[in-house]
């Protein structure tokens, strides 16, 4: 008997870490999305490296959440986030690979 208890609170344990948290709403989702994509985007600018197609989309992704397609907002907040760490990159790369091509 004690067995079967074990058993059941073991596997009552294992399926409630299985179960996926409650879902976002899509605007939840979208609102995570663009403050992570914006504060990228403000780490880019601290480093003085903001590209311009970061700011268009963060600006296209706003306007399609204002206009209630999220699944559009929230895919350009993504690629908003992933322009700004490419532009973060980048300072971090030149910041070294300058002096390997001016230093012989």
């Amino acid at each position: 008997m004690r067995n079967r208890k074990v058993s059941l609170v073991v596997l009552l344990v294992t399926v409630l870490n299985a179960t996926p948290m409650i879902a976002q709403s899509p605007a939840d989702a979208f609102k995570s999305a663009y403050a992570t994509a914006q504060a990228a985007n403000k780490r880019a600018g601290y480093l003085r490296n903001q590209w311009t197609v970061t700011s268009a989309s963060l600006a296209a992704a706003k306007a399609a959440a204002d206009g209630g397609d999220y699944e559009t907002a929230i895919r350009l907040a993504k690629e908003a986030e992933a322009l700004a760490n490419a532009s973060i990159a980048q300072t971090e790369r030149e910041k070294t690979l300058w002096k390997e091509s001016e230093i012989h």
